[in-house]
Parts: structure tokens; sequence; C-alpha cells
């Protein structure tokens, strides 16, 4: 079992910065495949980023359209991975989840179902 906890939230003007953090704690997190997702209201949610575990070597991946404004990291030896979001934009309101799993392979990481654990969401408000 993954116990996630999610901070960082908050209210930001359009072109401002917020870091999301993700504390996990239950089993051994340096091997696990960590995500991002949200959920803008009214809408589906949607993947965001994610980082594999060591034993992927690390790899990242993100939305299309978060791509260069967004980065996702990792701290194994404080069970964290954290999102750092940079020049936010309205369309970037939204409840922000995040997610851990095991065995996901490179092409899966980018689907919700591939993850078996979700924290309780934190809200991103960005504003014009």
């Amino acid at each position: 079992q993954v116990q996630l906890v999610e901070s960082g939230g908050g209210f930001v003007l359009a072109g401002g910065s917020l870091r999301l953090s993700c504390s996990a704690s239950g089993r051994t997190f340096s091997s696990l495949t960590m995500g991002w997702f949200r959920q803008p209201p009214g809408k589906e949610r949607e993947f965001v980023a994610a980082i594999r575990g060591s034993g992927g070597g690390g790899n990242t991946r993100y939305a299309n359209s978060v791509k260069g404004r967004f980065t996702i990291s990792r701290d194994n030896a404080k069970n964290t991975v954290s999102l750092l979001m940079n020049n936010l934009e309205p369309e970037d309101t939204a409840v922000y989840y995040c997610a851990a799993g095991s065995g996901i392979i490179l092409s899966s990481m980018m689907s919700s179902s591939s993850y078996n654990y979700w924290g309780q969401g934190t809200q991103v408000t960005v504003s014009s």
C-alpha cells in the first residue's frame, strides 16, 4: 500500500509559477513510477507528467500542453516527487493529483489506468 499526500496548490496570476509536491509512504518509493494528472472544471482527468523509478532510468514524459513549462522531478531520499509549473495559463486551472504505480512500461506512463495509488488532489487556480 502507498499513501500519497499533495501540497503546494493555490492561486496564481497568469505567467506565474507554482511548485507542487507529493510525499509518498508505504513501500519502496525509488522503484515506483510517479505521475501527475489534473482534472479541469467540468472535464475529464488528464495526464500532465510522469517520471519512472530507478529501474526505469528516471525517464520522463510530459503532456504536449505543458512541455517546456512544467518539470517533474523526484527525490528518492525524501520519498517525494515535485512538479514545477512555470508560465502558468488560465487553462492550467485544475485539481492536480499525484499518482504512483509499479511495473509501468514506458508506453503506458501517460495512462491513468496504469497507476494504482492516488492522492487526494490539490487545487491550482490561474487567473488572467
